[in-house]
């Protein structure tokens, strides 16, 4: 089948990924692509997904001074975000191509106001809470594109919003995760900013006794300067914004893997891929990582309790490697995800119409 996929606006779809959805719509995309179906990928310039066509976004705005000047003029990326995806569901509208079906995963909120101008299906995956455009859209429309959420937990949060019809996991290439050998450091991955918490990840180490390496890239430069910085030092290192291998090394190399969300956690694919690794995980009870932190894989804490983190930081420690990464291949693994989507494209297909669902 050939499918369009919209990419989030934000940042580029290439390792190193700046979050989860640029990570989700790669691997996703590629998974598809080799499964021989013709995905056509709408992403930010210098995007990058082997096997899959990638056309860049337009996020330029050609205004002039006076417009510019405007008291009316909103901030420039939010002008560039508005236009270049009005551009492409313009565009996906005419049907020129033969697309068969429409992935979105942008929280912009124009495809879901446009999709009941196109004549294929359309389909959004929730990857966040929600969020105050992406919301009033989906309650501006009777005519939804079909929804699904990246975990139960992901769902709940849309359910008096919108009916989110399916879940389907997020799932982790473990050809991309090998297992490690572990070590005696923890390791806490994932974007420098409040909600992720990664301080508190700090703070937790420090009283479990044990060194923590942080990596990622700093997204809240104010954040990162009042709360994480002035921790650095004694046992606490900054990895960087790492490529993929070299991620992979360090979380392998790591006795546990901390998550620390300060928000409830849409999925939590950082624990995912640590378990691959074998690396089991503490994490704080929020959101999907309920869901995905069972006993055999790692260890649940009250969320922003750090002494209830360093304690289960100790229970993750005793579970076996080998042990964590076959339990997460099952779970948690690709295909299981790629499989779960080529079921619910055919469903939409299927059915034979235009499959905005309408609510009352």
């Amino acid at each position: 089948m050939k499918l369009a996929f919209l990419g989030h606006h934000v940042a580029p779809i290439r390792p190193p990924f700046a979050g989860g959805v640029e990570s989700l719509t790669w691997y996703l995309a590629r998974w598809l692509a080799r499964r021989d179906h013709e995905v056509v990928l709408f992403a930010p310039p210098t995007s990058r997904v082997p096997g899959v066509e990638v056309r860049e976004l337009d996020l330029g705005v050609d205004l002039t001074p006076t417009a510019r000047a405007d008291v009316s003029m909103p901030p420039a990326a939010f002008m560039a975000a508005h236009h270049a995806y009005s551009r492409v569901m313009a565009s996906l509208a005419e049907d020129l191509e033969g697309f068969d079906l429409v992935h979105s995963h942008t929280l912009h909120y124009l495809p879901v106001l446009l999709a009941p101008l196109l004549s294929v299906p359309t389909l959004l995956t929730l990857h966040t809470p929600p969020t105050p455009w992406l919301e009033s859209a989906l309650r501006s429309t009777r005519q939804r594109p079909a929804l699904t959420a990246v975990s139960t937990a992901t769902a709940e949060l849309w359910s008096d919003i919108a009916d989110v019809t399916d879940i389907v996991p997020n799932g982790v290439d473990h050809a991309a995760w090998p297992l490690g050998a572990g070590g005696r450091d923890l390791v806490w991955c994932g974007r420098m900013v409040p909600e992720k918490a990664p301080h508190l990840a700090i703070d937790a180490a420090r009283l479990a006794g044990l060194q923590l390496r942080l990596a990622g890239p700093i997204v809240d430069a104010a954040y990162w300067e009042a709360e994480v910085a002035p921790r650095l030092g004694e046992g606490v290192h900054y990895a960087g914004h790492l490529d993929h291998g070299a991620l992979a090394d360090l979380v392998g190399a790591s006795l546990v893997a901390l998550m620390t969300p300060a928000w409830e956690e849409p999925f939590g694919l950082a624990a995912a891929e640590a378990m691959a690794t074998g690396t089991p995980v503490a994490a704080f009870a929020r959101g999907g990582l309920r869901e995905i932190v069972t006993p055999d894989v790692g260890a649940l804490a009250r969320p922003g309790d750090v002494r209830s983190l360093a304690a289960a930081i100790g229970r993750a420690a005793r579970l076996s490697r080998q042990d964590v990464r076959a339990r997460a291949m099952r779970r948690l693994g690709i295909d299981s995800m790629g499989a779960g989507y080529e079921r619910l494209y055919g469903r939409l297909l299927a059915a034979g119409r235009d499959p905005a669902l309408e609510h009352a």
